[in-house]
């Protein structure tokens, strides 16, 4: 338990990073560099990183005044925090003018106290499944070489083999090559949305790049039901979730993966059938539930209308319909989650906080998974036009005020198997 805040860090521009013991390491909410509560900062968990800010200087609190000032001996530091882990503060630091734009990350607070490194977090989530320390190179490339003997004809299983879990080593690929829990299932190379920070396609015109390519083919209903229903049959807490990173949003495909759910379940009913989806279609969504699907997972930047928008940039759907769809999964029985991408500031603002509310109100919502946003911090209230300071309360408070307010809504960071949905505190990876 710390007992003082941890000191600033510094790059050197080379890849070192020191410590300087003249200043306190402190924090940020939207465009507000403030103190941080002792009791926010935690180890740096396995699987966390840390990188420099180029053209950034980090802001501290001086141990002698106790006033801001900036750190001039280098660039900032932030870090990358590991999932089931959630932000609280953001990086603080000064942004020079010819700074460059900063690639697809979320920026966390960090620090340095007694040979340690800190980051401002909290474990938002018990479930293993994506540690660092689970994931065994040597058995990831015996599963590709087996499920590429298996399936030498599907597309979808090379896809996941060569880009997902060897090229970008995406963690629910790699477990599917493991032969355990949740199994991603990628179908759509179009999107109906332009998303500022989209992780697999950016305008060449734009200053950030996305981190993978696009799935490049439509599968077909056989190639999906081929091979995912052999892992719900034999994998602990099964799940195949449509809805990747690396594709475009699979509601435009909705008759091909209800065409795909109808099958599956004619040969299981083993394990949950999900999607990670925007929303946007809930006639759609309400098809997929009567073939069988078990839950949805809706991505939002905020749950305020015209913040969502601004983000978004959605084609031929609006802010309403994304609750319709939320609305439908609850009136068919299933599970409904929102993939909350947490911006201290923005997230924790009281506008932000009335509107999630109200959110959950309408919907009856049954999770938030609270996810960090990867994205450049100036960069993104700039294009949200959030120009001004904004009241907020804090990210902790956030939390506990939707835990006394709506004590039914599960926090996490992960879709939950069938046995989680029933009792949430049951069915864990380990």
């Amino acid at each position: 338990m710390l007992t003082q805040s941890p000191y600033l860090l510094y790059s050197d521009g080379n890849g070192k990073i020191f410590e300087d013991t003249s200043l306190f390491s402190v924090g940020r909410c939207g465009w507000e560099a403030l103190p941080i509560p002792v009791d926010n900062w935690i180890e740096l968990p396995d699987g966390g990183s840390l990188y420099e800010l180029p053209g950034r200087r980090g802001i501290g609190i001086d141990v002698d005044t106790l006033q801001m000032r900036v750190c001039e001996k280098g660039w900032a530091v932030a870090a990358f925090i590991p999932p089931a882990h959630t932000g609280l503060f953001l990086a603080a630091y000064e942004t020079l003018q010819d700074a460059p734009t900063l690639p697809l990350f979320c920026y966390t607070a960090a620090g340095w106290h007694n040979d340690k490194f800190y980051v401002t977090a909290i474990r938002i989530e018990e479930d293993i499944r994506q540690e660092c320390s689970g994931f065994d190179a040597n058995k990831v490339k015996e599963g590709v070489k087996n499920m590429l003997e298996a399936y030498p004809h599907n597309r979808l299983v090379k896809h996941l083999a060569e880009n997902c879990a060897l090229t970008y080593e995406c963690p629910a690929a790699r477990n599917y090559f493991m032969g355990r829990w949740e199994c991603p299932v990628p179908t759509s190379p179009a999107c109906n949305a332009n998303c500022l920070g989209c992780i697999s396609f950016q305008p060449e015109t734009e200053s950030i790049v996305s981190t993978q390519d696009r799935l490049t083919f439509k599968p077909t209903a056989e190639e999906i039901v081929e091979f995912t229903v052999p892992h719900l049959e034999t994998a602990p807490y099964p799940i195949i979730s449509f809805g990747q990173g690396c594709e475009g949003e699979p509601l435009l495909m909705w008759e091909t993966i209800k065409d795909a759910i109808i099958e599956i379940r004619k040969h299981t009913q083993k394990g949950s059938i999900n999607i990670n989806t925007n929303g946007s279609n809930p006639k759609a969504v309400e098809e997929l539930m009567k073939a069988g699907l078990n839950s949805i997972r809706v991505s939002l930047n905020s749950a305020q209308p015209d913040l969502y928008t601004k983000y978004y940039q959605p084609n031929n759907y609006t802010f309403d319909d994304i609750v319709e769809s939320i609305k439908v999964v609850k009136q068919n029985g299933g599970w409904a989650s929102i993939n909350y991408f947490v911006f201290p500031g923005i997230t924790d603002s009281i506008p932000e906080v009335e509107a999630l509310c109200s959110l959950i109100a309408q919907t009856g919502l049954d999770m938030i998974q609270w996810r960090n946003f990867n994205i450049d911090p100036d960069w993104y209230l700039g294009k949200m036009g959030l120009t001004e300071p904004t009241e907020f309360i804090g990210m902790l408070q956030v939390m506990d005020l939707i835990n006394k307010e709506f004590p039914e809504v599960q926090f996490g960071y992960y879709n939950p198997p069938v046995e989680r949905m029933i009792n949430f505190n049951e069915g864990f990876a380990h």
